[in-house]
């Protein structure tokens, strides 16, 4: 059973991705069908079964006074009874969906453990299986921007692959800033690389219903892992308002095993895993199904959301975490220039620009050097025929494009620029004094 939790009740549906191929036509009969059809899947299949008759009378009473006969299409009749369910449920994992190729699909595969879909293999490979960026930040901090969770039986080669990139970076940034759920598999495969092995550690726990039957499981850290774990490395999670499902339980996992420290926004708030069960030919619900708990105190964040650790709007999360992890990582003699690095963060989360003035007082001609203005930004140029952009890292000192090793400092006397110097980082400097 592979435990799928994510955001639909905003669009963001994560498994059957394509347009669903919807009817020009629906009658009352075949609405009413429908909704008959939902309320026994919920009353096999919902995780409160107490709160299935108020659900279904909801439905039932609307459609009895005619609040869906304006809806002749498949799509707005799913769209309209999904925001009734969640409205009256408050659980933003239902959705009706309109696919009568996700339904064919998934009858044709009943039965065959492990199948994957062809509509979800093709979602997967256009969206890189929820990895949309990978790179190495500047103090040799890893980062990955993860969009959703795959199921791990097809994005395992992407996600060892990332792991891999960034195993031996000094700090770690998870960005589940968009990220709308997904496979809590793929969560618990990442997780895993974050604590060592041999160790019992449990990551989520939880129960769910199975054709009438309660099941109860939990998901520990893998016992095997290909390339190398990172218990010790400093970890960070983004999150956003719009960091649902999987990506919550893996920040408040890690949250609540003192892992990782969470920066951005409180999360949409919500904890339950769902299943997709067909109605008919074109209908499907998708529909939760049971409920997670933390490992540490049995609690969820259902309805009310993941609260970060540090709490920023969300579009500045990634700059804060940097900082505070470059913060932390010069603290030891191991990481000591890492504050190299920290002034053009710094200039980022100021939103500081250019002074017009400094940059004007700046242009000139240097020893074997000059500095040079063109449509309102610096250039650091040398021998005719090299030239770099500069980007200001202060009121006197640039980052020159490229260079990590060396910045540009100006000298000034009485208002006046009289030298520019080359800063390394190993401490050396290079003066060149202005010839005009």
């Amino acid at each position: 059973m592979k435990f799928l939790i994510a955001f639909v009740a905003l669009g963001l549906s994560f498994a059957a991705g394509g347009p669903a191929q919807a009817s020009d036509r629906l009658n009352a009969h075949e609405r009413q069908a429908v909704i008959d059809e939902l309320g026994k899947a919920l009353g096999e299949t919902y995780v409160f079964p107490d709160k299935v008759p108020a659900l279904v009378a909801t439905l039932r009473a609307k459609a009895e006074k005619g609040g869906y006969e304006a809806l002749q299409s498949d799509r707005d009749f799913a769209a309209a009874v999904t925001k009734d369910l969640v409205d009256a449920s408050g659980d933003m994992h239902f959705q009706l969906g309109a696919d009568p190729r996700w339904v064919a699909e998934y009858r044709a595969n009943e039965g065959k453990p492990g199948s994957v879909s062809a509509q979800e293999t093709e979602f997967e490979t256009a969206t890189n299986y929820g990895f949309r960026k990978i790179e190495m930040l500047d103090g040799n901090i890893g980062y990955i921007r993860l969009d959703h969770f795959a199921d791990p039986q097809a994005g395992y080669d992407t996600a060892t692959s990332a792991m891999r990139f960034v195993q031996h970076a000094d700090g770690l940034i998870f960005d589940l800033r968009y990220n709308n759920g997904g496979t809590l598999e793929m969560a618990q495969l990442l997780a895993s690389y974050l604590f060592a092995s041999g160790q019992d550690r449990l990551l989520f726990q939880y129960y769910y219903n199975e054709r009438g039957a309660r099941v109860e499981r939990g998901q520990w850290v893998l016992a095997g892992l290909p390339g190398k774990r990172m218990p010790q490395v400093p970890v960070y999670v983004l999150t956003g308002s719009s960091s649902f499902s999987a990506a919550e339980w893996f920040a408040y996992a890690l949250q609540k095993l003192g892992r990782a420290t969470l920066v951005g926004q409180t999360t949409a708030g919500g904890a339950h895993p769902v299943t997709r069960v067909p109605l008919d030919d074109r209908f499907f619900l998708q529909i939760p199904f049971g409920e997670i708990r933390d490992p540490v105190d049995g609690g969820d964040f259902e309805g009310i959301g993941v609260v970060p650790d540090r709490a920023v709007p969300s579009i500045d999360a990634l700059d804060v975490a940097h900082r505070e992890m470059l913060q932390g990582l010069a603290k030891t003699k191991a990481h000591a220039d890492a504050a190299w690095f920290l002034p053009a963060v710094d200039v980022r989360l100021d939103h500081a620009a250019p002074d017009p003035a400094v940059l004007t007082r700046a242009q000139g001609r240097y020893e074997g050097r000059d500095l040079v203005l063109e449509n309102g930004r610096l250039f650091y140029r040398w021998r005719g025929r090299f030239s770099l952009a500069l980007e200001p890292l202060g009121k006197d000192l640039f980052a020159a494009e490229g260079a990590d090793d060396y910045r540009i400092r100006l000298v000034s006397k009485d208002g006046r620029v009289v030298a520019m110097e080359r800063v390394f980082r190993d401490g050396t400097v290079l003066r060149y004094a202005r010839l005009d």
